[in-house]
């Protein structure tokens, strides 16, 4: 599909795409702003027009939405949008949308071409660890491909206290160009550090599901290696008329609080039940919109690998649920319901006790917060 026809009508993968984020943000703002802000951004280098012309929604007029229903992210959030050919029409749109402009930060529109503009550039490339940072951030980076993706910069923007990434891209194509000297010089600002070593480890798997497991693992490896205390987490989409994946979207944050929460939207969108225990990603497969099409629910063989996991590495301790939640979670891409499954499992089979010290009645044996005594 061309970059003119993308913005006809929305497919499903899109929509999803669009609201993972648009789902996210209203609530990473509520994280920030634990510590006073007087502005909290989210930043879109390639917006879009906002509205399809089958009239869906896309992200920009989405978080719009969002943060024009709260009050307080009226008045802290600063919205900035950029793309270098629907500048016009989307701020159009949000005239049209958002009357008055309800906003105490007037949204900010620009039409700059990512990886050619050097004020776009500066803007990832700066520092303030040795300041606070004045503008915490979620930049949504959604090139039309992968064209652009200068990773160095990336990292360094997501260096800064409060700055978090969704990137979206095309792991088809990178797939495909990997091998291609033509795009030598895309994939070297993609991977700096491990282009040679995916051509090299990529000889040495079969399948076409582990070789995109192995760019995302070292395109995560190229943000740790500026930021090494950093969470990512992988959503995938499958082709719509084929079985294989055509796009992922990363989400990078440094702080604890993010990984959970963006594990938590991403079991909401997923819509196969993946297995997260081995090179397994939250997934959404356009082709289960038809029932007839739905492919099996493997929701039971999570909560099985992670209760033995549990059961492992929590022997012989007493703890509460929240404790064991922290101490475990980030470590692996399993989300809050997962545990929370999984500990009621192992309870209903005598594998653990679970008791209560609120002295309040609940309907469920594990709950996970710090009144949840489990014993292994």
């Amino acid at each position: 599909m061309s970059e003119i026809d993308f913005f006809k009508y929305q497919t499903p993968s899109s929509r999803i795409k669009a609201n993972i984020v648009a789902n996210y943000f209203p609530k990473y703002c509520k994280i920030i702003l634990k510590y006073p802000q007087s502005q909290i951004r989210y930043v879109d280098l390639f917006s879009g027009p906002g509205i399809y012309e089958d009239g869906s929604l896309s992200t920009p007029i989405l978080i719009g939405d969002a943060c024009n229903k709260d009050n307080n992210l009226r008045d802290v959030v600063h919205l900035m949008f950029n793309d270098n050919e629907h500048m016009e029409t989307l701020k159009s749109h949000f005239d049209a949308r958002f009357v008055d402009n309800p906003f105490k930060f007037p949204p900010r529109f620009a039409n700059r071409t990512v990886g050619e503009d050097e004020q776009i550039a500066s803007y990832l490339r700066r520092n303030t660890k040795k300041e606070k940072n004045p503008y915490p951030t979620l930049l949504f980076f959604d090139p039309f491909g992968y064209k652009s993706i200068n990773t160095k910069d990336l990292a360094n923007f997501l260096s800064n206290w409060g700055n978090e990434i969704f990137l979206f891209f095309n792991i088809k194509r990178i797939h495909a160009a990997v091998e291609n000297e033509k795009f030598d010089d895309l994939m070297n600002e993609l991977f700096p550090t491990t282009i040679d070593k995916i051509r090299k480890d990529r000889k040495y798997v079969g399948q076409v599901s582990e070789r995109l497991s192995l760019i995302i693992e070292n395109l995560s490896t190229e943000f740790k290696n500026i930021v090494p205390y950093i969470y990512h987490c992988a959503f995938k989409f499958q082709e719509e008329d084929s079985n294989t994946t055509s796009h992922y979207i990363i989400h990078f944050t440094k702080h604890n609080r993010g990984f959970d929460l963006i594990k938590q939207i991403y079991n909401d969108f997923d819509n196969i039940g993946a297995t997260l225990g081995t090179n397994g990603d939250y997934t959404f497969d356009a082709k289960k919109l038809d029932t007839s099409l739905a492919t099996f629910d493997f929701g039971d063989q999570n909560i099985e690998i992670l209760g033995n996991d549990l059961l492992s590495k929590f022997k012989g301790r007493k703890l509460t649920a929240s404790k064991l939640f922290e101490e475990h979670h980030s470590s692996g891409k399993y989300c809050r319901k997962h545990y929370s499954d999984t500990l009621r499992d192992l309870v209903s089979k005598d594998k653990i006790t679970s008791n209560y010290t609120d002295n309040k009645a609940h309907s469920v044996t594990v709950l996970i917060n710090d009144s949840c005594i489990l014993e292994f």
